[in-house]
């Protein structure tokens, strides 16, 4: 059993303090006004959102194994993300920058210090590029029997990923690579945005309400150029890149479009993993990541938000699935043409909030994950949830063939 999977105190503690260290780094910079933010519907105050971090870790870590006190005697009525309402915490008495970084010291200093002092067991374990061009086509997946969902030898997953059941999958082609921005300009100009024919009415109806016309962060100059925002500036679109910032409504209108469709989840997952002619659904051979059952590197997906953006969709040979799928970690989550729903005999870990009440319809699946994600969190078979509408998210899309 490799380190990974069986992990020291020591290397959890590098886990926390490298974290810790990267989310310090990432607001070190901004204004105590900058620490708010704007107010929107669909994000939170980041200065709240640095606090519920530190209640969050604490909550499960000290609280929840060892029966503590929290360290902040107001932190449930201030950071307690199930039963604090969204609309409400932009007007929390929050405490001062100052205060909310003491108080994430400390819980991170109580946490490393029980890994220290304490025996590690079970259920403490459980909390824990350049330039490619374009890649066109698709790739053949013979489809039939498969295992959907982590196995139970997987030293960690979510409650939704449980447990591995069979589906059947009827033969199907899907594309090597993420849709480009230049793939996607071509539905822009084509008049995509202006067309009822390729929405769903709960798409169009998202599109007059929004009053959208274009990707979000996209802007025709007056010469026809298309421009992308990226964090605080303007820069031409880069046709190899994935196309990213889009939501459910508009990649399943891109597909209407161009005569194609989204991949199932089980679709998408088969692709990602399966190594081929490994018989039987209760024998098949399922890969960790696409490329293998060997960690993360720099050569094989665009992660941990080292070079802060997407990469050309044909970068990173290293990382291909076992029929031939490139990026299908990193770079951007993919959206899925399921409803988030629990798989079958579903039931909810301690952590109840994080995947039962969300089913139901209302949210799509995505799959795999994006330049911004910590490495250490993936998984061939983890299951991310949105909205439809949500445009905020790093995400983008690979395409079937009908």
């Amino acid at each position: 059993m490799n380190e990974r999977s069986d992990p020291s105190a020591r290397q959890l503690a590098e886990d926390l303090l490298d974290a810790r260290t990267r989310t310090l780094e990432l607001v070190a910079d901004l204004t105590d006004k900058q620490l708010m933010g704007p107010r929107l519907p669909i994000v939170n105050p980041l200065r709240w959102e640095i606090g519920h971090l530190a209640w969050f870790q604490e909550k499960w870590l000290l609280r929840h194994l060892r029966g503590e006190n929290s360290l902040r005697s107001d932190a449930d009525s201030l950071y307690d993300s199930f039963n604090v309402p969204h609309d409400t915490r932009w007007s929390l008495p929050l405490p001062s920058r100052a205060e909310t970084l003491a108080y994430m010291k400390a819980v991170l200093d109580s946490v490393l210090e029980r890994l220290r002092s304490d025996p590690l067991d079970a259920e403490t374990i459980y909390p824990e590029a350049g330039d490619g061009g374009p890649l066109a086509g698709d790739v053949d997946v013979p489809g039939g029997a498969y295992l959907l969902g982590a196995t139970k030898d997987t030293p960690f997953v979510f409650d939704n990923e449980k447990w591995a059941h069979p589906v059947e999958l009827k033969p199907f082609r899907i594309a090597r690579a993420a849709v480009t921005q230049a793939d996607f300009s071509q539905f822009v100009d084509a008049g995509g945005y202006e067309l009822r024919e390729f929405w769903s009415p709960a798409g169009w109806e998202w599109l007059e309400e929004e009053e959208a016309c274009s990707p979000v962060y996209w802007k025709r100059e007056a010469n026809g150029t298309w421009m992308r925002r990226v964090f605080d500036s303007w820069r031409q679109l880069e046709p190899h890149l994935p196309v990213i910032h889009v939501n459910w409504h508009e990649a399943q209108a891109y597909c209407r479009w161009a005569g194609r469709r989204l991949p199932t989840e089980a679709e998408w997952e088969m692709a990602a993993s399966l190594e081929p002619a490994t018989g039987s659904a209760a024998s098949q051979r399922k890969r960790s990541f696409p490329w293998g059952d060997e960690p993360p590197s720099l050569d094989r997906a665009n992660l941990d938000a080292l070079r802060l953006g997407c990469l050309d969709a044909g970068a990173l040979p290293a990382g291909d699935s076992p029929f031939g799928c490139r990026q299908m970690m990193g770079n951007v989550w993919e959206w899925t043409a399921d409803d988030f729903e629990p798989y079958p005999g579903f039931v909810a870990d301690p952590y109840r909030e994080y995947s039962e009440p969300w089913f139901g319809g209302a949210y799509k699946v995505l799959r795999g994950s994006c330049w911004a994600t910590r490495s250490r969190l993936i998984r061939n078979t983890f299951r991310n949830f949105y909205s439809p509408e949500r445009r905020d998210v790093l995400a983008g899309f690979r395409t079937c063939a009908l």
